[in-house]
């Protein structure tokens, strides 16, 4: 059973950076991979990133070359580094830990993700 706790959000100004982090304890976090994925008000929660325990990245078409996820298997944690952000950026971000296939599946299905942590929020203030 794999536990996760999103922190890092808060409200930051157009176009500045900020970086989320999920960590993660109760389970080989080496052997899961882990997405982000976010919620903005009134909208249905779709995915940003994801990284594969083999260290493959998946990005979302809009968050590419903005955003860029990593992980570091020592500290149990996985990051969220949010460049030049926008309003449209604003949301609850969560990330989400899937075992499936010993952690080598890449995808942004949430179906796929057994694991969620309870979120953190972040508002873009222009």
């Amino acid at each position: 059973q794999v536990q996760l706790v999103e922190s890092g959000g808060g409200l930051v100004q157009v176009g500045r950076s900020l970086r989320l982090s999920c960590a993660a304890s109760g389970g080989t976090f080496s052997e899961y991979a882990v997405g982000w994925f976010r919620q903005a008000p009134g909208k249905e929660r779709e995915f940003v990133a994801a990284v594969t325990s083999g260290d493959l990245t998946k990005y979302a078409d809009l968050m590419r070359g903005r955003f860029t996820i990593s992980r570091n298997n020592a500290k149990n944690t996985v990051y969220l580094q949010m460049n030049s952000v926008q309003p449209e950026d604003t949301a609850v971000y969560y990330c989400a830990a899937s075992g499936v296939y010993g952690g080598h599946l890449q995808t942004s299905q949430s179906s796929r993700y057994g694991y969620w942590g309870q979120g953190t929020q972040v508002t873009v203030s222009s």
